[in-house]
């Protein structure tokens, strides 16, 4: 196929996507109307499974296929950053010197890293009850975590953050996801579907497979972002090229040059000698 040819390919599959959009827009209901079908239908779903948050509903239930092939995308980045940034050959691991902080920030990051990672922990446990959820909620925990590293240093931010388990956690928060769906396989019905029962409404109970589903996705973003954020602080702090360790040490190279010029003068002492 010629390249003019290509191009007129991609100019017509763009101009059907360009339909196929424009008549899609104009179906919808009008901007700022009273008829709201799809937010209806929803609502009206989450209800009837007892889920009193219906953007979690919507997300862990009605639409919960699409939110796997979502955490599957985090998951993919945070294991194709850990294979690019991996420690090679070339590259030498230095221990992180400590780091002297300012006491009121010292003062105010430790305050405020209990409060962050509670509230963290209350998002994903109330998701399917109030705003926030899984997504959230493992995102401020991750946040939280990370306020160690501002109020003390980075060797107090790696004594609570073994890598190892957090790579394990996070994997697991995706294959607990993905077996969660299919437990509604094994009860005969769809994958993903919810089979649980639905509790009463407004506890922490309620919202069958809702409340699983959300605590799976905090645990898989919440490692997730902390091993992803764990491969750069990495880089900028503890692992250095071989030439940026001959550059940072200029008394050794010193010290390498003084030895050649004493081996050149003494093989020459011995040139002259015979």
């Amino acid at each position: 196929m010629s390249r003019g040819l290509r191009r007129w390919v991609l100019a017509l599959g763009l101009l059907g996507t360009a339909v196929l959009l424009v008549l899609a827009a104009r179906g919808l209901p009008a901007f700022g109307g009273s008829a709201h079908p799809y937010g209806e239908r929803a609502v009206h779903a989450a209800l009837d499974r007892h889920t009193a948050n219906t953007v979690a509903a919507v997300t862990f239930d009605q639409r919960s296929f699409d939110t796997l092939g979502e955490e599957s995308i985090l998951f993919g980045a945070v294991l194709g950053t850990v294979v690019l940034l991996r420690q090679t050959r070339d590259e030498n691991r230095l221990p992180p010197q400590p780091a002297r902080v300012s006491p009121p920030v010292r003062r105010y990051a430790l305050l405020a890293l209990p409060v962050t990672l509670l509230v963290g922990l209350y998002i994903v446990a109330h998701g399917q009850l109030s705003p926030g959820g899984g997504f959230q909620g493992g995102i401020v925990v991750a946040t939280a975590l990370h306020l160690l590293y501002i109020a003390v240093d980075y060797r107090a931010l790696e004594r609570i953050r073994p890598i190892g388990l957090y790579e394990a956690a996070g994997a697991a928060g995706e294959a607990a996801y993905v077996l969660l769906g299919a437990a509604g396989l094994l009860a005969g019905t769809a994958f993903l579907a919810n089979v649980l029962p639905y509790g009463t409404l407004n506890t922490l109970a309620s919202g069958g497979t809702v409340p699983l589903f959300n605590a799976a996705i905090g645990v898989e973003v919440a490692c997730g972002v902390v091993v992803l954020l764990a491969r750069f602080l990495d880089q900028a702090v503890e692992i250095v090229s071989t030439d940026a360790d001959a550059d940072a040490d200029p008394d050794a190279d010193a010290d390498s040059d003084t030895d050649a010029d004493a081996r050149s003068h003494d093989a020459a002492g011995e040139e002259a000698d015979t």
